[in-house]
């Protein structure tokens, strides 16, 4: 199994190349952004997601592709892809909404949050994946990785979080003194061992928002108001 990303350039967003050898299998939860396909006509298999993962995709269908084949799948301007390589020993948690595809050998498992943090941050579960295999996650933005450390904290945006490993604290606070944290999202204080995923595309589109839009009077009573950045949008 091969799988290659093709930047495009410019504002053309991504492009993944996959080439399947006989008996691989590649699952595919955005079937409609497959844009060309080589190989027998039986080796691309649509079908119905189950229940849980309709409720959590917000999608029907998905698409099987086995080997021998080679396709290529594009995400639009604005979204970036990220191949993770999975390990028998890897506890990392993830959102479903980011799963874009994932190889055969790989099964799925539901980590129930706190109430309290499925309040604040309106999700309820997270999910684990066991085996080994790649998976691709699908982002607003490019993804970076930060190695936790076991005493001292790292602070997360929480809406940016994309995965962090099972055994990580993790506590939703804000942070700095108190104009900055009335100006700030919810964050994650993680503490552990492990790599936490998180992406930027909520920030740029933000700040793009800002410089384009924004008037001189909006911009001042965000910054003067207090919580004034999440109440005034």
């Amino acid at each position: 199994m091969n799988i290659r990303i093709r930047e495009s350039g410019g504002e053309n967003g991504q492009a993944v190349d996959f080439s399947l050898g006989e008996g691989e299998t590649m699952h595919i939860l955005h079937p409609e952004q497959i844009l060309a396909y080589r190989g027998p006509s039986d080796g691309r298999s649509d079908r119905l997601m189950n229940v849980k993962g309709i409720y959590r995709k917000k999608r029907l269908i998905q698409a099987d592709m086995s080997g021998p084949s080679q396709f290529t799948a594009a995400v639009p301007p604005g979204f970036a892809i990220k191949t993770v390589e999975l390990l028998e020993y890897s506890d990392l948690l993830y959102d479903f909404r980011n799963l874009f595809f994932y190889s055969s050998g790989i099964e799925m498992h539901t980590r129930i949050l706190k109430i309290k943090n499925m309040l604040i941050t309106q999700d309820a579960v997270k999910m684990k994946f066991t085996g080994t295999g790649t998976i691709g996650l699908l982002t607003e933005g490019a993804v970076y990785e930060t190695e936790l450390h076991p005493t001292e904290p790292v602070y997360v945006d929480a809406a940016n979080l994309v995965a962090y490993p099972e055994n990580a604290k993790l506590e939703l606070t804000v942070y700095g003194n108190t104009l900055a944290s009335q100006h700030m999202n919810y964050h994650w204080k993680m503490t552990g061992t492990g790599t936490v995923l998180y992406h930027a595309g909520m920030q740029a589109g933000r700040l793009q928002k800002e410089m384009e839009q924004d008037g001189l009077l909006k911009r001042i009573l965000r910054e003067v108001i207090p919580f004034g950045g999440v109440i005034i949008k």
